[in-house]
């Protein structure tokens, strides 16, 4: 559903309770806010609700910033954590990358189609492979050193242009370094990485070979947050591709490549759109 041209975000979780949509929608209702979109989960393994909402503001009869702090004594009353958002917006995002550049391709097309409410500050490589697509784009590259002992340093540095630049989100777009823990815990929830197999099988390097050595019938691909536990953060989306036994570890990669576009275009969107709520080791995703 497309975006209000002038409106809010609600993103919140709470302990499950009976009457909490109806508090949420009497409050945005009795402040003349129109609810465009209410999408709600109640886990009852969990005992929590989480919510997503878009709201229109165009007729509130208060200022914006009053209605954003008058939310917070219905918030406290049920316990919740909750964000808002103004709309419209562009998440301020940096592009993380190495070699191949399927990935960085497909989201700088979409971004450029308006698929992506982003704005990509920078693409950061450790190798220069990349650095032509850039300036085709007309982004700033900037080629870290990351080989050896300069590891340490190169994430130093780029956290230095992330901070810099003032970035919401990066991207990891098949960007082969393993982050230090202290860079995982600092931008926790605002890291997205593809992984080119489908987890938690095949984990590593040689993930199409692997595949193949098995004999896998589906290949796919992973987008997750990034945490210090390897390829093991809250998965965002996933994408499988049916594989056939004529297939080559080549043609199990091709068939991934596709699926590492699809699935990393699709977390980026939910996350820009704050459509997924963290809830320990997975993600709540309220698809569009």
């Amino acid at each position: 559903m497309p975006s209000a041209t002038q409106g809010l975000i609600l993103k919140l979780d709470c302990p499950d309770q009976p009457g909490i949509v109806a508090k949420i929608a009497g409050y945005v209702a009795g402040h003349q806010g129109n609810l465009v979109e209410f999408a709600q989960f109640s886990d009852p393994l969990g005992g929590k609700f989480f919510a997503r909402l878009e709201i229109d503001t165009r007729a509130l009869d208060v200022e914006l910033a009053d209605f954003i702090e008058g939310f917070g004594t219905l918030g406290r009353s049920m316990k919740a954590t909750w964000h808002f958002r103004a709309l419209p917006y562009r998440m301020r995002t940096a592009v993380l990358v190495t070699k191949t550049d399927h990935c960085l391709n497909e989201i700088l097309w979409r971004a450029q189609m308006a698929e992506l409410p982003v704005e990509i500050t920078s693409i950061i490589g450790n190798r220069d492979n990349c650095r032509a697509l850039a300036e085709r784009y007309n982004i700033p590259f900037h080629l870290i050193g990351m080989d050896g002992e300069n590891r340490e340093r190169g994430f130093q540095k780029i956290r230095d242009l992330l901070d810099e630049q003032h970035v919401e989100l990066a991207v990891l777009a098949r960007f082969m370094q393993i982050l230090p823990d202290w860079f995982c815990e600092a931008y926790r929830g605002r890291l997205i990485n593809i992984h080119h197999s489908f987890l938690p099988a095949f984990i590593g390097a040689n993930p199409y070979r692997q595949a193949h050595d098995r004999g896998v019938k589906l290949i796919g691909a992973t987008c997750h947050y990034v945490t210090s536990d390897l390829d093991a953060g809250p998965i965002i989306e996933q994408e499988v591709e049916r594989v056939q036994h004529f297939h080559s570890p080549l043609d199990l990669a091709r068939l991934g490549r596709n699926c590492e576009r699809t699935a990393l275009a699709k977390g980026i969107r939910y996350h820009v759109h704050d459509r997924t709520i963290i809830d320990g080791n997975r993600a709540i995703v309220f698809p569009d």
